[in-house]
């Protein structure tokens, strides 16, 4: 009982922060368009995302003719599951983690990686020439950037020595590695935008396209899973970039810090052109790789001269 009395207080406040992301979304955006966003639903639209739940969960499900149905239901349903067993290892304080595990990070990485596949499944099972386009994107994407966020976090862990989340947090009490760290945090953060799929990056839904991308075919409550594992994800990735650029819960709350990493990501996709495709995958592989690979062959070169090599 006590178990599921954590897990519980991880994933209520994770699915209800994630339902209220989508509210401050659409009321910031609407901010800066100088319109009033959504204002009906309760006071200034504060239950409009409980409406828009109850909404997708109760509408029929439709399957498209030719579909494989075991793998059309199974996609999202595992991205959602894999949006939510990936936050076991975050602490959101000292003491406050499910698995405070020592490979932190590996976990992290190693589930991050098997999104793909639920994102493949779906464009593949929907039998439609834009779902399966759009999956195919998405994962070149995710790929790709999946590479430079790996060597963002190999520098970290060669300069602390440690994979565990809660040990990089108490490493930085006296400075924040975004300090020494300043071009990885730069690039972790775009690298997340192009993770999460996200605008800039959202090449595999482009409305123009791809109609909706990989889940074009999905309605009711398939639609709402794939939704709410993006925004967990992006809500992921807010965490990390607190956790091992800016200290954490450290003087500063961690909800606060994913909170203003959240404003970023909005204010991003109000702010920002989608960019084109071969310009999305330049970026990855000719900017990005060779500039987080020369930062860790800096940082171990840094290393070796001031500790030299172990005996």
């Amino acid at each position: 009982m006590i178990i599921v009395a954590k897990v519980l207080s991880i994933l209520v406040p994770l699915l209800v922060g994630v339902a209220y992301f989508t509210l401050g979304e659409r009321k910031l955006i609407a901010s800066i368009q100088r319109r009033r966003g959504p204002n009906v639903i309760g006071y200034i639209g504060v239950l409009q995302p409980l409406a828009d739940g109850l909404k997708l969960f109760v509408k029929e499900s439709i399957f498209p003719s030719h579909a494989n149905t075991l793998l059309f239901v199974l996609a999202p349903l595992w991205t959602f599951f894999l949006s939510l067993v990936v936050w076991a290892v975050v602490p959101f304080r000292e003491g406050a983690v499910l698995c405070d595990i020592d490979l932190g990070i590996l976990y992290l990485f190693a589930v991050s990686s098997l999104g793909v596949y639920g994102i493949l499944t779906s464009g593949w099972a929907s039998n439609s020439k834009y779902a399966f386009l759009g999956a195919l994107r998405s994962a070149a994407q995710m790929v790709s950037y999946e590479v430079s966020l790996g060597f963002v976090l190999a520098a970290l862990i060669l300069s602390l020595g440690t994979f565990n989340l809660s040990q990089i947090v108490y490493a930085q009490q006296e400075v924040w590695l975004a300090l020494p760290h300043l071009p990885l945090l730069g690039i972790f953060a775009v690298s997340a935008l192009a993770e999460t799929n996200r605008h800039p990056f959202d090449l595999p839904e482009a409305e123009a396209e791809l109609v909706s991308g990989y889940n074009v075919e999905y309605s009711a409550i398939g639609f709402a899973l794939f939704f709410l594992g993006e925004y967990a994800n992006m809500l992921l990735m807010c965490a990390l970039i607190s956790l091992l650029f800016l200290g954490g819960w450290l003087y500063v709350g961690l909800g606060v810090k994913i909170c203003l990493w959240v404003i970023f990501f909005i204010w991003i996709r109000a702010a920002l052109p989608r960019y084109r495709y071969d310009q999305l995958m330049r970026l990855g592989w000719k900017v990005f790789l060779p500039l987080s690979l020369g930062w860790l062959i800096l940082t171990f070169g840094l290393l070796l001269s001031v500790n030299g090599l172990p005996q």
